[in-house]
């Protein structure tokens, strides 16, 4: 795992300035390369051969040929067999190798043979040509700036920004859409002309012409021999143990993230099928049990006799969230964020690499939206004027829930969503502004600056997927293809690397994901009973109270703090923010804290997102 960056000229002080600013994604060794047509960063850590021979940027044996890259290719080791089958001679034993002779041997088409989660730069001298590739899912990132002819590319957007001559301007667009759904969608990001090269694409740079190609989608298309049920299950188990063995490959200690849900659970046990001696598991927990999952993560340390270390969380420190926000580069308000980043620094103590469930709720419909989709078919039936107006309104006049998941805020949030466009899909439940708010919120110019249907790239991606009739597939491909990569893999990349720490995820194996897109939704969730397949395929594998439990996640008490701990700062950021100031209406903020602390109505998602917008600008504009 490391940090990559580079552009197309020639500026030795600028590569190592931006390389620089990537050193916590590989504290080991720098490397960089200067020539008139490129110019090449690197930050390692060590993960495979730790030797001289690993280190980067490396070449091919003719010096024509040379890649920085981030990221591990688990199928390295067969991939090298083949190429060395074909002559090609290899100086390390690093998986990197095998992307430049798999290039020289395939051309661009060799990334059609990776399997893992990848973001590399390539250079080829004989045909002047630049190739940025990120792989199928998204789980490693990279981002690039293209003026006047220039390209800059890196791992993270800061690295970008230590060229003077990237101008820092807010992208107003990614702004608003961030505060609905709470992350910015790909290819944008929160800074004008600063790009995120999409899952699944490639970028190249060839007589001076760039262009953007997708070589990977996912595909939703039932597949008519899968056979039945058990069949399944069965296939299912089979996918996901060899997707977990495939990942222990490391030259360094390992552990794996144990939450007490069924995803990790299911991780645990399966690494120790494979690994007879200690293993290393680690969780956070909180003394409010509505958020804890503690009892739950030790009945699976014990079931799989581990060596098992628990990060207690009080309360949330202000520095622990500009920290988070300085590593994301722009806001993303997952409430998951400042825990995950806490149980990373943990278990840098111990391991090197970790690995962790993330995936599972999107690829095996395990989010309760999936539910609330469902839910509505039958809801829908009821014409929206008394939806909206009656019931909604009447639902709105119950006082929020100090609780995590009270019956009252869940009905609130189910009617709100519901009354959404039906354009946003299920994605209706995960996006949080609505008209009333949009309309008091935002000032005038900024409304004047975007383009305010905010369902507009939902249903750009509802229009590529495959997937038919089957409404629950549908949904599944939105949240891998449009939310997952910049949120959820977005937050674990970041948040791991800023300490230094490897994560990996075997549940997002693309053989895995593919196998799963290919079985009928209403596997996947039966009825109201998420993950339906894969808590079949784990049946015998893990205590059923695990098995059957529904899901709980470990995000912070953010409703509860806002109105205690972090009261005064809030309302000290966002008062003080000049983009907040100038782009939103000061008095409506007032009346959404007011209603907020007095518990009137729930705005934790709106004041959080708030929050992240001011600590981003003043960290990156001033």
């Amino acid at each position: 795992m490391c940090g990559i960056c580079g552009f197309n000229w020639r500026d030795e002080n600028l590569i190592r300035s931006m390389a620089e600013t990537l050193s916590h994604r590989g504290p080991d060794q720098d490397g960089f390369h200067c020539a008139d047509q490129i110019s090449l960063g690197h930050r390692r850590l060590s993960i495979i051969d730790l030797s001289e021979n690993g280190r980067q940027p490396m070449f091919n044996e003719d010096g024509s040929v040379v890649v920085v890259f981030n990221g591990e290719i688990y199928n390295f080791a067969e991939l090298r067999d083949e190429l060395e089958q074909k002559g090609h001679v290899f100086s390390s034993r690093s998986d990197t190798e095998v992307i430049i002779h798999g290039y020289e041997e395939w051309g661009i088409q060799s990334i059609d043979r990776l399997r893992g989660m990848f973001g590399y730069a390539l250079y080829d001298f004989k045909r002047k040509r630049l190739l940025l590739v990120r792989d199928r899912i998204g789980i490693k990132p990279i981002y690039y700036h293209y003026q006047g002819g220039q390209l800059r590319f890196a791992s993270e957007i800061k690295a970008i920004l230590e060229d003077p001559q990237v101008e820092r301007k807010v992208n107003y667009q990614a702004l608003y859409d961030y505060l609905g759904f709470e992350f910015v969608p790909a290819p944008e990001t929160m800074f004008e002309n600063i790009h995120k090269l999409p899952a699944g694409h490639y970028l190249l740079l060839e007589n001076d012409q760039l262009s953007i190609e997708q070589y990977w989608d996912l595909s939703l298309k039932q597949d008519d021999s899968i056979g039945s049920f058990e069949d399944a299950v069965e296939k299912m188990r089979e996918h996901l143990d060899f997707a977990v063995k495939s990942h222990l490959v490391s030259d360094v200690p390992l552990g794996v993230f144990l939450s007490g849900g069924l995803d990790s659970s299911c991780i645990v046990a399966l690494m120790r099928r494979h690994i007879s001696g200690s293993l290393k598991t680690f969780t956070i927990g909180y003394e409010d049990k509505s958020f804890s999952e503690l009892d739950y993560a030790e009945i699976v340390a014990q079931h799989c006799h581990t060596d098992h270390k628990v990060l207690m969380l009080d309360t949330l420190k202000p520095e622990y969230v500009e920290q988070t926000l300085y590593h994301l580069d722009e806001p993303m308000t997952d409430l998951s964020t400042v825990p995950l980043y806490l149980l990373c620094k943990q278990a840098r103590e111990h391991v090197t690499v970790c690995l962790s469930g993330e995936g599972a709720d999107e690829s095996f419909a395990g989010y309760d939206r999936f539910k609330a989709s469902r839910l509505n078919r039958w809801f829908g039936i009821m014409p929206k004027p008394i939806r909206r107006d009656v019931i909604g309104k009447m639902v709105n006049l119950l006082p929020d829930q100090p609780q995590k998941k009270g019956a009252i805020n869940m009905l609130k949030r189910f009617i709100e969503g519901s009354n959404l466009d039906n354009g946003g899909e299920h994605l209706r439940w995960q996006y949080f502004l609505n008209q009333k708010l949009e309309d008091n919120l935002l000032g005038d110019s900024f409304k004047t600056r975007i383009d305010r249907d905010p369902f507009r790239q939902v249903r750009d991606y509802s229009s590529r997927c495959d997937a038919g009739d089957d409404a629950l597939n549908r949904e599944i491909y939105l949240d891998m293809r449009f939310m997952m990569t910049d949120s959820v893999l977005m937050k674990v990349d970041r948040m791991s690397m800023a300490s230094s720490l490897e994560i990996r995820v075997p549940l997002l194996d693309h053989v895995l994901v593919e196998y799963m897109a290919s079985l009928p939704g209403d596997w996947k969730l039966k009825k109201l009973t998420t993950k339906y397949i894969f808590r079949a395929a784990l049946e015998g594998m893990l205590p059923d109270k695990v098995v059957h439990r529904g899901k709980q996640g470990y995000s912070l008490p953010v409703k509860q703090l806002l109105r205690g701990d972090l009261n005064d700062y809030m309302i000290e950021l966002i008062n003080d923010s000049a983009l907040i100031r100038e782009n939103m209406d000061d008095k409506y903020i007032s009346t959404l804290i007011d209603e907020h602390c007095s518990m009137k109505q729930n705005h934790n998602h709106i004041l959080w997102a708030l929050i992240n917008v001011a600590i981003w600008h003043n960290r990156f504009f001033h």
